[in-house]
Parts: structure tokens; sequence; C-alpha cells
């Protein structure tokens, strides 16, 4: 079994496999009162193809919309990750361009 952790002072997520001390996988991020930004996953080698990825993304982002907040997937996998999954797209950043007149 996956868990997932949010170490807020280590500014990412930490993911741990039937309760092993050493984690499988982390997600970093970058936060603010309106965003979270998804900046790198990294999944170790032997816990690859296992379900730690999507346990990681799918985690931070139920927290991300319990905490009202959106996300700016920056990261390849996150931003793959809620690409395949539409019931997270509401929570994905959409940038305002400005057009001057």
């Amino acid at each position: 079994m996956v868990e997932v952790k949010d170490v807020p002072e280590a500014n990412r997520y930490e993911a741990r496999v039937d309760g092993e001390s050493k984690f499988a996988g982390v997600a970093q991020y970058i936060r603010t009162a309106e965003l979270v930004a998804f900046v790198h996953t990294e999944v170790l080698p032997e816990y690859e193809g296992k379900g730690v990825g999507s346990a990681l993304a799918r985690a931070a982002l139920d927290e991300a919309r319990a905490a009202h907040l959106l996300v700016l997937a920056t990261c390849p996998f996150f931003a793959g990750w809620i690409g395949r999954h539409p019931e997270y797209q509401d929570l994905v950043y959409q940038s305002r361009s400005r057009v001057s007149d």
C-alpha cells in the first residue's frame, strides 16, 4: 500500500510503500496563497510501475482541491497525469494573456 504525506518544511509530498522508513518517491512543489506549482516528481527505480507516482499525484491534487488552490504543473509527470485524468482539469491554472489595444 502506498501512503503519501505532505512534508511542508521540505516543500514536497513523500510516498512510502508498506510503512517502509525510506521514501519510494517525492513530488516537490512551490506553494503560494492561491497556487501550488508541482516542479519535480521522482520515483525510485525499484518502485517504478507500482502506482507510486499516481498516488503522489492524486493525494497532492486532492489536497490542492480541498485547500481551494489552483495547480501549475511545470513537472512533466504531473502535466501528463492531469492530462490523462480529466476529473482534475478544473484545478489547472490558466494564465490570462493581456491584449493591448
